[in-house]
């Protein structure tokens, strides 16, 4: 089976910390997440990919080349006016053909067992399958509603709790029939959650839903993307990791004094190795560093640095309201935690 990954997000709300760098090449441990995007395709047998670029599609282009390096042969096809999901992935229809095809977000963090996805969507022959997850939180996203079979009867786009019905979410992860792409016009702006597959079933075509296990993780702002670093971090997200980077099951952090507010103190073993993890993971951000590292944006600041005469490093997050504020310098004491285990 062939894939296309989604890879034409510019990631506005992540511009703290991917400045003008394309989403799909933000780091997610020592590798760009649509990196491990491609890496799990190949996990699964799937080799042939094509990616669907917009924003900054040279930066893309250049990074990974003809995907050789990864083993993988990737080819790549450009927007020059924006199309949605589903009509970028019609402007890549001389790719996929006449064959059943995955598509997949290239700016998520994911374990997903693909092999299962595929196995039901060929066992039970739909127009579409979509990959769900549970998600505690669901209000961010568009739940599936299944009857009994699996079937999908409707969506709902990000509800409010009175309209939660359901804790599975769309992931983005889909496997598509040419039947169903045929309702795609050509160079228009179409998505699949809010144009095409509601449309499929007016039509009264079958849209599988597969609960999926595993990790999944829409990294769409500061705090998931950091929250997400410590899980791959803390072996709950299963990827490969970079060299320099180990991951291991563990707990929470059990320091007292971890309070995770705007201005959060998180206790430390070995304050000078510890920050020498993290700033490598700040440079390579584009973090400046002044008596400590610095992680400036649109509305946005991280800083870390190490306190005097105790243990502890000083994590300040400012942002344009507290909250936001709070859950940065939370996500970020998070991640530093993670990384303090990782130090033996």
């Amino acid at each position: 089976m062939k894939a296309i990954i989604m890879a034409g997000g510019e990631g506005r709300r992540l511009k703290p910390i991917t400045g003008d760098m394309p989403k799909p090449l933000v780091p997610l441990c020592g590798r760009p997440v649509m990196e491990h995007i491609i890496l799990l395709l190949r996990r699964h047998g799937i080799t042939d990919i094509c990616a669907a670029l917009k924003y900054r599609p040279d930066d893309i282009k250049n990074y990974f080349g003809s995907g050789e390096k990864l083993g993988v042969r990737l080819e790549y096809r450009i927007e020059q006016t924006a199309l949605g999901t589903a009509g970028g992935v019609k402007n890549c229809a001389d790719f996929y053909g006449s064959e059943d095809f995955l598509v997949i977000s290239g700016d998520a963090a994911c374990d997903i067992d693909l092999s299962k996805l595929i196995a039901e969507h060929k066992r039970r022959s739909p127009a579409a399958t979509i990959a769900l997850c549970p998600e505690p939180e669901p209000l961010r996203y568009g739940l599936a509603l299944c009857d009994r079979e699996g079937f999908i009867r409707s969506f709902i786009e990000k509800p409010d709790w009175r309209h939660v019905v359901t804790n599975l979410v769309n992931t983005g992860i889909y496997i598509i029939s040419p039947r169903a792409m045929e309702l795609v016009p050509k160079n228009t702006e179409f998505d699949f959650a809010k144009d095409l597959f509601p449309r499929l079933l007016d039509k009264g075509e079958k849209l599988l839903g597969v609960p999926c296990d595993g990790y999944w993780c829409d990294i769409g702002t500061p705090k998931s993307y950091y929250e997400c670093c410590a899980d791959a971090l803390s072996g709950k997200l299963n990827i490969e990791l970079a060299g320099g980077f180990e991951a291991d099951v563990a707990g929470e952090c059990s320091d007292p004094e971890c309070e995770c507010m705007e201005h959060a103190d998180c206790g430390c073993t070995d304050r000078a190795r510890l920050m020498d993890r993290i700033s490598s993971a700040f440079l390579e951000l584009g973090a400046d560093y002044s008596d400590g590292f610095r992680l400036k944006g649109d509305g946005y600041e991280l800083r870390i640095s190490p306190l005097s005469g105790c243990k502890k490093l000083r994590i300040a997050a400012n942002a344009k309201d507290t909250e936001t504020a709070h859950e940065l310098a939370e996500a970020a004491c998070l991640l530093a935690g993670e990384l303090e285990k990782r130090l033996d």
